[in-house]
């Protein structure tokens, strides 16, 4: 299947994204992606076959957790004056 829209339907995304199919998931250039994931706002790629594949789930999860549908279970921040939310 095409991962680009046909006839109105929502585009097919695989469960593992290659490098250029995370660009076009999210709209970001392959530097942006880069950043984001030396940022931690974005998980690293795994080995897959031969080449680096992110998974879509937990592309969607990072995603969650920057937007705040989600809370960190993890996230040091909130226990912290500094960062703690109003």
């Amino acid at each position: 299947m095409s991962k680009h829209s046909v006839s109105g339907q929502a585009p097919f995304w695989p469960r593992m994204l290659k490098k250029a199919s995370v660009c076009a998931y999210l709209e970001l250039s392959a530097a942006e992606i880069e950043r984001e994931i030396a940022g931690g706002r974005l998980p690293h790629p795994v080995v897959l076959g031969n080449s680096l594949h992110w998974s879509r789930a937990e592309i969607d999860a990072y995603l969650e957790r920057l937007t705040g549908e989600t809370d960190a279970p993890d996230d040091w921040r909130k226990g912290t004056k500094l960062y703690a939310q109003g």
